[in-house]
């Protein structure tokens, strides 16, 4: 069966960190990009970052310089390092896996159940 989990949510104060892993099991991460999206109370869901394959990287203008997206291949996981943490961080951080880097929903045919991060001002 295929499965993405995610960890490492939890509430952080603004300027904080956390590192969010995405753990695959019943497939290997190796060949599929990778993204973190993020759905923040009554808002919709949006991209944050991704990062294909060939470990090229993609991240919207509100993260950059502030999160960083990385992959363990080794540890079939995938991890995003947020630091500097806003209070309009604070969200719900989802991971997905499909077979390219794209910021449509849809092109991910894998999604994890989510994990929480309140960031406090």
């Amino acid at each position: 069966q295929v499965h993405l989990v995610e960890s490492g949510g939890g509430l952080a104060q603004s300027g904080g960190s956390l590192r969010l892993s995405c753990a695959a099991s019943g497939f290997s991460l190796d060949y599929y990009a990778i993204a973190w999206f993020r759905q923040a109370p009554g808002k919709e869901r949006e991209i944050v970052s991704c990062i294909n394959s060939a470990d090229a990287t993609y991240y919207v203008d509100s993260v950059k310089g502030r999160f960083a997206i990385s992959r363990a291949n080794a540890e079939n996981t995938v991890y995003l390092q947020m630091n500097s943490l806003k209070p309009e961080d604070t969200a719900v951080y989802f991971c997905a896996a499909g077979p390219r880097s794209s910021w449509r929903e849809k092109t991910y045919a894998y999604w994890g159940q989510g994990t929480q991060v309140t960031v406090s001002s």
